[in-house]
C-alpha cells in the first residue's frame, strides 16, 4: 500500500513555515532543523515521528514558546509565537506535577494564576478530573498514584486553562505497554470531547498511527520533514484496530521511513545488507568470535 498523500484544507491553527533553528556550541553551529514547515488545523490530532535527535522535540518546544527559531515562522492562531502562553497546553515525559500539592490543587493551580475564583476552579477541576476517571483521586498527593495516573493529572492540568493547542512531547514514554494504551484511549476521549488541536510527538509509530488524523515523518538531523501521512482508519478506534490490513501496512510503510533516516543518522556505517550479514553472523555463533 501507497502512504496516503495528504492534502487536508489548511486553516492553519498551527503553523510552522520555513523554520530552521541552530545551536552555537564550542565545535561551531550545529542545525538542528533545517526548513521545516507543518500545519495543525482546528480540532485535528497530528503526530510528529522520525530517529532519535531529529528535531521533534525541538519542534514542539518552538510552538511552546520556549525556543526561537534561528528563522523562519511560527503562529497560532495566526498570532506570532514569542513565548509560552496559555492558549497552549504542554505535557512533557516527565511528571512535572507539584508534590505538595493535592490532585485538585494541581489541576487548578492555573486557573488561580488566571484569577479564577475558588468555587469556579473547583468545579472546572473536579469536571476535568471526571473525564479523566480521576474523580475519586481529587484529595490524593502526587507521591500515592501511580505512572499513568501522574500523567492523566498532567494532561488534565494542561487542558484546565483552556488552550487551543494541547502540545505533548513523548507523554507516554516511560509507561509499560497496558498502561500505554490505556493512556492513548483515555487522551483519545479528551480530545473528542474537548474539540482541541493537538501536536503530539513520539518515537512509537504504532501510538501515532492509533492517535493521529495526520503524521508527520521527519529526516535525520538535520530534521525537516520527510512525508506528511494521512491515516485513513476510521474513528473510533480501539485495539483491534491494530490487527487491520490497513493499519499494518501502514505500520509497514511508516517504518520503513524511520529505517531509512535511523540509518542516515548512524553515518551510514549501516545498511540493510550490513544488518542482515550481521543477523547470518550472529545466529548460532559465538559474539566474541563474531567481532
Amino acid at each position: 500500500m501507497a502512504i496516503p498523500a495528504t492534502a487536508p484544507a489548511r486553516t492553519g491553527l498551527i503553523e510552522v513555515s520555513d523554520f530552521n533553528l541552530a545551536y552555537d556550541t564550542i565545535d561551531g553551529a550545529v542545525i538542528a532543523v533545517s526548513d521545516a514547515d507543518l500545519v495543525v488545523n482546528p480540532g485535528e490530532f497530528v503526530s510528529i515521528i522520525g530517529p532519535s535527535g531529529c528535531g521533534k522535540s525541538t519542534l514542539l518546544n518552538a510552538v511552546a514558546g520556549f525556543l526561537k527559531p534561528t528563522s523562519g515562522i511560527v503562529t497560532v492562531d495566526k498570532e506570532p509565537v514569542k513565548g509560552p502562553s496559555a492558549d497552549r497546553g504542554m505535557v512533557f515525559q516527565q511528571y512535572s506535577l507539584f508534590p505538595w500539592k493535592t490532585v485538585r490543587e494541581n489541576v487548578e493551580f492555573g486557573l488561580k494564576m488566571r484569577g479564577m475564583g475558588k468555587s469556579e476552579r473547583a468545579v472546572a477541576a473536579r469536571t476535568l478530573l471526571g473525564l479523566a476517571g480521576l474523580s475519586a483521586f481529587e484529595d490524593h498527593y502526587p507521591d500515592r498514584l501511580s505512572g499513568g495516573m501522574k500523567q492523566r493529572v498532567g494532561i488534565v492540568r494542561a487542558l484546565a486553562t483552556g488552550p487551543k493547542v494541547l502540545l505533548l512531547d513523548e507523554p507516554f514514554g516511560a509507561l509499560d505497554a497496558q498502561t500505554r494504551v490505556i493512556m492513548q484511549q483515555i487522551l483519545t476521549n479528551l480530545w473528542q470531547r474537548l474539540g482541541i488541536s493537538v501536536l503530539f510527538v513520539t518515537h512509537d509509530i504504532d501510538e501515532a498511527i492509533f492517535l493521529s488524523d495526520r503524521i508527520y515523518v521527519m529526516t535525520a538531523r538535520p530534521g525537516t520533514i520527510k512525508a506528511e501521512v494521512t491515516v485513513p482508519l476510521p474513528r473510533p478506534r480501539d485495539a483491534a484496530l491494530q490487527l487491520s490490513p490497513e493499519f499494518v501496512q501502514l505500520r509497514a510503510d511508516l517504518g520503513a521511513l524511520i529505517r531509512e533516516e535511523s540509518l542516515k543518522a548512524m553515518g551510514g556505517e549501516l545498511n540493510e545488507d550490513a544488518l542482515k550479514g550481521l543477523a547470518v553472523n550472529l545466529n548460532g555463533a559465538n559474539l566474541a568470535e563474531v567481532v
